[in-house]
């Protein structure tokens, strides 16, 4: 198993995703082979949630020579993906590899830099569009973003998941690198979300960014900058 159970998260642990999130950190990865990883990270992250988060099932199997018994996972189609705009958008195509069948829903929300944190660490958050898919109790739902720093962003968009929702089977929050205020905060204010990361990182600088994190994500990997 390469899920660590961390106080207020699981860790990611696999080989290959640390060795991804190391190039997504290097200041010399350019914008194509940004992009490339943070696909690449999905899909590694989605394997992970497979096989620590979901069951399997016997099932008959014929191959060419036998009747024999084969193993499935359950719940593959009963997955809903939450793409947070714009910079989980190749993070969330690496997760679809993994879960081609899942829904997808997308909601476009960022933090008013200008206004700064106040004095609880917060941002004022902007939600400008929602469009979600209909998730149903037999769900398992993924809510996506490459960097939960603040935690500010996650929870003005894990309320309006759970206003939509009629139930779920299980929630996860999942991040390439967290900040351990975002991770406070976000659990204790969703403590039926699951908090899913490949690093935690050691702090948030004064203007709300993840140190050493790996810069913005979206604009690394839209070359925005």
């Amino acid at each position: 198993m390469t899920i660590e159970d961390r106080d207020n998260a699981y860790l990611i642990t696999h080989a290959l995703a640390k060795d991804t999130l190391s190039r997504l950190r290097d200041v010399e990865t350019e914008q194509v082979a940004f992009r490339k990883g943070l696909v690449k990270l999905g899909r590694i992250c989605g394997y992970e949630v497979i096989d620590g988060a979901m069951g399997t099932e016997y099932v008959p199997v014929r191959t060419p020579l036998a009747e024999t018994t084969g193993e499935r996972v359950k719940g593959l189609d009963d997955v809903v993906i939450l793409n947070v705009l714009r910079a989980a958008t190749p993070f969330v195509e690496g997760l679809l590899k993994a879960f081609p069948r899942a829904k997808q829903g997308v909601i476009s929300a960022g933090r008013d830099e200008e206004a700064g944190m106040n004095e609880d660490g917060e941002f004022p958050i902007t939600i400008d569009y929602v469009k979600l898919p209909d998730i149903r109790p037999a769900d398992t739902v993924i809510v996506a973003d490459p960097m939960l720093a603040t935690g500010s962003t996650m929870c003005a968009v894990l309320e309006h998941v759970l206003a939509e929702a009629d139930g779920f089977e299980d929630l996860f929050v999942l991040s390439a690198v967290s900040a351990p205020d975002g991770l406070l905060r976000v659990g204790e204010t969703f403590p039926e979300a699951d908090l899913l990361t490949v690093a935690i990182d050691d702090h948030l600088d004064d203007d709300g960014f993840i140190v050493p994190g790996l810069g913005d994500a979206g604009d690394r990997a839209f070359r925005t900058t």
